[in-house]
C-alpha cells in the first residue's frame, strides 16, 4: 500500500528519509505576514476539529494533506489515518488536558475541518489567523501546503485568497510541541509542555488593498502633547489613511509611501494612562473600505538613574508573577479566569504584573490597560538556550516581534523582557543585545529588561547585558534554593547596578493540601516566613523599584515530583484551585498596602 500510496512518492523510503520535514520548515508565516485585526470582523473557525496524534511524523511523512475525503465503503485501499471522520478535539484546546493518554505526549497532530465559503470577489482578500499553537504549525488549505509558523504563544497569518474555493474547503493544521535544543524555549524549562491550538483560530475577509498595522503612542518628550500614528498599507499606496480620535477632537491624513509605510504627529493634551486613571481612547483608521479600531492609552515610562518614571513621577511596582495555567484546561483561559488573575492582584494591592515567561494571551493584555495594571511581557529564552545558532536567533527575533507588533498599543505594557537566568556568557550577551535592538527598533516608547542570575561568586549584582537593557531583572530565592538568608543582605550591600532592579522571582515552596507539614520545607509557615524576610530586607533597598514575586497561583510542571509538589509548582500564592489563599498572600497585600499609602502621603 505504502508503494502505491497517492502522493507518497517512494513510500517505503519514506519511512527513512529524516529530511522528510526540510520541505515543510520555511517558517514564512511570521511578523512580516501578521495582519492587525483589531476592529475587523472575524469568521471563528473554533468548535470541533478531527484529530490524530502522530508520534513518529508518519503523516508528514506519507503526505496525509494529499488525501482526498472519500467514503469509507469506496476506498481501494486501505489508510492509516482519515483526516476526514473519526475521533474530534475542541478548538482551542491543550491535548494533555483532553484524555489521560495525551497529558505527556510531545509529538505532531493533525487537526482537520471543513468549511463553507462564499465566492471571493476580485476586490477582496481572505485570511487565516491562529491566535496560538504550541508550537511548530504547518497549514494546509485543500491539500496544497501554505507554510509554517514556528512560536507557541503568539499569533500567526496566511492570507488564502488565492488558495480558497467556492463551496467547502478542508483546512489542516499539523502542530508539533516536541521540545528540542534549538527551539526558543529549548528542552528544559520549568513550565507544562502543553500541545495544541489553544487560541482561537477565525477567517478575516477584507478589502484587495488594507492597513496592515497601526502603532498609536504618546511622544516620549515629556511634554505629554504630541501622539504619533504609524500605519503600514498593503496595496494601492495613492490614497492617505485617515486617522480619528473623535474623543480628542483628532482627525489627520497619512500619506505613505512606496514601501506602505506612513508616520504623522499630531497636536495632542490626552489625559495620561496611569494604575489611579486608566483612561483610554477609541482610534480609527480607514483606507477606502478598509476600517480598523483600538483602544489606546497614552503615557510615558522612562529609566532615570535607579528611578523608574511614569508620567514624570517616580513610581514602585507592585507587582506578582504569573503563568498561564488552569488545573482544567491548561492554557486555555477562559474570560472569567482571566478576570479573576486581575481580582486576586487588585486584592494584593497590585500595580504591576510579570506576564511570565511567554507570550500570554491578547486577551490579557487588553485587560490590564482596563483594569491599571502595569505589565512586563516576555518571550521565552529561558535558561541555557543556545545562543550559537543562528536559527535560534531568527526564533527569538521572530517572536519579540509577533508580541511587540501584537501589544504596542497596550499602555499597560511598559516592559519588554528578552529573557530569564540565561548564564553570562559572550554569546548570550551578542544574541540578548540583538533582541534589546529589536525592541528600541520596533518600539521606542517602552522599557528593555531581562530577569539576570545573581554572581553568587562574588555575591553582588553583576550582568554585561546590563549596559543594554533599562532594568535589572533579578531573581532570588534567598531563604529557598539559597539556604542562607543572610547573604540577601550581603549581595545587596555589594551591589551598585545605577539602574532600578526589579526582584521578579522570590519565594518558597507552601503545600496545603492533604499530608501537608505544618514546619519545615514545603509547609505553608515556611514559606510564610521566607516572605516575612524578604520583605523586611528588600523595603530597604533604594535601588529596588519592584517586585513580582513568584507566582500568583501554583501552575502544573513535570520536573518537579516530590510528594508535596506531585507535578506542581507549590509556590503559589494561592493553591491551583485558584481560590484558596496561602498565608503569605496577606502578608504581601499587607506589604503592598503600606507601600501605597505612602506613595499618595
Amino acid at each position: 500500500m505504502l508503494e502505491r500510496m497517492e502522493g507518497a512518492e517512494n513510500g517505503l523510503a519514506c519511512l527513512h528519509d529524516e529530511d522528510y520535514d526540510v520541505p515543510f520548515n520555511l517558517q514564512n508565516l511570521n511578523n512580516e505576514s501578521l495582519l492587525f485585526v483589531g476592529g475587523r470582523e472575524a469568521t471563528s473557525l473554533n468548535g470541533e476539529w478531527n484529530f490524530c496524534v502522530d508520534l513518529l511524523d508518519t503523516g508528514i511523512r506519507q503526505k496525509w494533506h494529499t488525501m482526498l475525503p472519500v467514503p469509507a465503503e469506496e476506498r481501494i485501499e486501505p489508510y492509516d489515518y482519515d483526516p476526514y471522520v473519526g475521533e474530534t478535539v475542541p478548538v482551542p484546546s491543550c491535548w494533555s488536558m483532553l484524555k489521560e493518554k495525551w497529558y505527556f505526549f510531545e509529538g505532531s497532530a493533525w487537526y482537520t475541518r471543513s468549511f463553507d465559503f462564499d465566492e471571493l470577489s476580485a476586490d477582496e482578500r481572505l485570511f487565516l489567523r491562529v491566535g496560538a499553537a504550541q508550537y511548530d504549525c504547518k497549514v494546509f488549505l485543500n491539500g496544497e501546503f501554505l507554510g509554517n509558523h514556528y512560536g507557541g504563544s503568539t499569533p500567526f497569518n496566511v492570507e488564502l485568497s488565492d488558495h480558497i474555493k467556492t463551496g467547502q474547503n478542508w483546512l489542516m493544521l499539523v502542530v508539533n510541541n516536541t521540545r528540542t535544543t534549538d527551539r526558543v524555549p529549548m528542552r528544559n524549562t520549568d513550565w507544562f509542555n502543553y500541545g495544541g491550538v489553544y487560541r482561537a483560530v477565525e477567517l478575516y475577509r477584507t478589502p484587495k488593498t488594507i492597513i496592515t498595522d497601526m502603532f498609536v503612542h504618546l511622544v516620549p518628550d515629556s511634554t505629554y502633547s504630541k501622539i504619533a500614528v504609524e500605519v503600514k498599507v498593503d496595496g494601492d499606496t495613492s490614497a492617505p489613511v485617515k486617522f480619528e480620535i473623535a474623543e480628542l477632537g483628532i482627525s489627520a491624513d497619512i500619506a505613505v509611501d512606496a514601501s506602505g509605510k506612513g508616520k504623522v504627529v499630531l497636536d495632542a493634551k490626552p489625559e495620561l494612562w496611569s494604575p489611579e486613571s486608566p483612561k483610554l481612547y477609541d482610534v480609527v483608521a480607514t483606507l477606502g473600505a478598509d476600517r480598523i479600531t483600538d483602544r489606546v492609552g497614552f503615557r510615558q515610562i522612562e529609566q532615570v538613574g535607579t528611578e523608574i518614571i511614569l508620567n514624570g513621577t517616580p513610581i514602585f511596582l507592585r507587582g506578582i508573577s504569573v503563568h498561564e495555567d488552569d488545573e482544567f484546561t491548561g492554557k486555555v483561559l477562559l474570560d472569567a479566569d482571566l478576570e479573576q488573575r486581575f481580582v486576586h492582584a487588585k486584592e494584593l494591592n497590585c500595580n504591576f504584573m510579570r506576564f511570565a515567561h511567554y507570550p500570554h494571551d491578547e486577551r490579557a493584555s487588553k485587560m490590564a490597560d482596563e483594569k491599571g495594571i502595569l505589565v512586563w511581557s516576555e518571550i521565552p529564552v529561558y535558561w541555557a538556550i543556545d545562543f550559537k545558532n543562528p536559527a535560534t536567533l531568527k526564533d527569538a527575533d521572530n517572536q519579540m516581534r509577533e508580541l511587540i507588533k501584537r501589544d504596542r498599543n497596550r499602555a499597560s505594557v511598559i516592559i519588554w523582557s528578552v529573557g530569564n537566568e540565561n548564564p553570562d556568557t559572550d554569546e548570550r550577551l551578542a544574541f540578548m543585545k540583538t533582541l534589546a535592538d529589536t525592541c528600541r527598533e520596533l518600539d521606542p516608547t517602552r522599557l528593555t529588561s531581562a530577569a539576570c542570575l545573581v554572581n553568587h561568586a562574588k555575591n553582588r549584582i553583576e550582568d554585561r547585558l546590563s549596559q543594554y537593557i533599562n532594568i535589572i531583572g533579578i531573581n532570588e530565592y534567598y531563604g529557598w534554593y539559597e539556604e542562607n538568608f543572610d547573604d540577601l543582605i550581603d549581595f545587596l550591600d555589594n551591589s551598585d547596578p545605577g539602574k532600578p532592579v526589579i526582584i521578579t522571582e522570590t519565594g518558597a515552596d507552601g503545600y496545603i493540601g492533604e499530608g501537608k507539614l505544618e514546619k519545615g520545607f514545603f509547609s505553608e509557615e515556611y514559606m510564610a516566613e521566607v516572605y516575612r524576610k524578604q520583605i523586611a530586607t528588600l523595603r530597604e533597598r533604594e535601588f529596588v523599584k519592584g517586585m513580582s514575586p513568584w507566582i500568583l497561583y501554583d501552575f502544573r510542571v513535570e520536573r518537579r515530583q516530590n510528594m508535596y509538589q506531585r507535578g506542581w509548582n507549590r509556590k503559589g500564592l494561592i493553591a491551583n484551585d485558584k481560590k484558596t489563599k496561602k498565608t503569605a498572600f496577606k502578608l504581601l497585600s499587607d506589604f503592598y498596602a503600606e507601600l501605597k499609602a505612602s506613595a499618595k502621603g
